[in-house]
């Protein structure tokens, strides 16, 4: 069997693009509960985990770091963004401003992604003919 990393941007772009579709369910859990009191927003943070699993590669190229990436270090979760903070007299800290702003952005961002796994896919298939 040949190892030939074929596939290794694609597998970081798609624990990529599942962290941003699950941001967009955390944007959209904060738009909905913008009225409920004590309710503190969620977020989603791919960006830290994957820049945390790439400086452990000094010195490398990208393809080399991305080759190395440990793709169970990359799968993230939910977390609640500044559980004590709140500006709100209800305990509430969602700015339903911001949400709207970045569940625009989320948008693009998953948009970005979903569009450069199809041409690392199409790359692949190129090669292949």
């Amino acid at each position: 069997m040949i190892n030939s990393n074929l596939f290794d941007y694609v597998d970081v772009l798609d624990r990529a693009a599942d962290a941003s579709w699950l941001r967009n369910e955390a944007i959209s859990n904060n738009i909905a509960n913008v009225d409920t009191p004590e309710y503190k927003r969620q977020d989603v943070d791919f960006e830290s985990a994957l820049r945390t699993e790439l400086s452990k590669f000094n010195y490398m190229s990208l393809d080399q770091k991305i080759r190395r990436v440990e793709l169970s270090h990359l799968e993230v979760g939910t977390y609640t963004d500044y559980p004590g903070f709140s500006y709100r007299l209800d305990d509430n800290n969602v700015d339903i401003d911001q949400e709207n702003v970045f569940l625009a952005e989320n948008t693009l961002v998953y948009q970005g992604l979903t569009e450069s796994v199809s041409q690392e896919i199409d790359r692949i298939k190129s090669v292949c003919k």
